[in-house]
């Protein structure tokens, strides 16, 4: 392979062939959220191993399968488990599939993450829809060679998250009656939780929660001027003056508890979208 487009061209070309044809939607799930395949009709599902380019999901609970089919009438794609810049990936082999559904025709992109909330009135075991983001992970995606043909050098960031896609998520939760709060993410490196002091300079500079993904596929989207809209699952609250050591079991307990609001929502909006 030549370069990057190159390598992007491979891929689309090897998962065309897999019969992954005109999908609308692209949705990628984040940690402990895996289960809206179960609503799928699902046409296909390729193991990230099997594909050309594709990192492999190094975290155990993540399934780490591109899977193809209908949900709710539309075709889709979607990742089964996500990559992070902790895994050891640069941050382009993170974002590559977010490159490949963009090739294969997806129309926007849905992203959700598991996370821990900063705002003091979010609870674990709701969801927040992003509004803006801060990038904290200390690398960019977009750094290195630019291809015109993907997007412009200077991507704008005025509006990462689709104010028309965010709207109807907002309308769909009101009427399934999911409680749905609105704030910023913030994305660090990780693999290690917060200290007390980083959770309170986190609070400080105008997050409401915190993860370590997300924002590097929001990326790519806003460079290849993809709508994009995301979600997070607060999968537990970290209170700097009230801290618990974290456990990772209690995590994805929240996160299975919450999933249910957010499969609602994202079955019901890729219908209407």
């Amino acid at each position: 392979m030549n370069n990057f487009l190159d390598k992007i061209k491979e891929t689309t070309a090897y998962l065309q062939a897999k019969g992954i044809l005109y999908p609308e939607t692209g949705i990628i799930l984040g940690t402990g959220l895996g289960n809206l395949i179960n609503s799928m009709e699902v046409i296909t599902a390729i193991d990230y191993k099997d594909i050309p380019h594709f990192p492999v999901s190094t975290v155990e609970f993540h399934q780490g399968k591109l899977v193809f089919g209908i949900l709710n009438k539309k075709k889709i794609v979607a990742m089964q488990g996500r990559f992070h810049f902790y895994e050891g990936y640069s941050m382009q082999q993170i974002t590559f599939p977010v490159r490949v559904m963009k090739f294969l025709g997806i129309k926007q992109l849905l992203v959700s993450n598991a996370c821990g909330a900063l705002n003091k009135s979010f609870r674990k075991g709701e969801l927040m829809l992003i509004t803006d983001h801060i990038n904290l992970i200390g690398d960019n995606p977009l750094i290195g060679k630019n291809y015109n043909e993907l997007g412009p050098r200077f991507p704008d960031m005025s509006q990462p998250y689709s104010k028309s896609i965010s709207e109807k998520i907002m309308k769909v939760a009101e009427k399934n009656q999911v409680k749905l709060n609105k704030g910023v993410y913030a994305a660090v490196a990780g693999p290690n939780l917060e200290t007390r002091a980083e959770y309170r300079f986190l609070s400080i500079i105008g997050a409401d929660v915190i993860g370590m993904s997300t924002i590097p596929e929001v990326l790519v989207a806003n460079h290849t001027e993809l709508p994009v809209a995301a979600i997070s699952v607060i999968t537990d609250e970290c209170d700097p003056d009230n801290l618990a050591p974290v456990n990772i079991k209690e995590i994805l307990k929240m996160a299975g508890l919450a999933e249910k609001g957010l499969n609602k929502i994202f079955t019901e909006l890729v219908g209407e979208l």
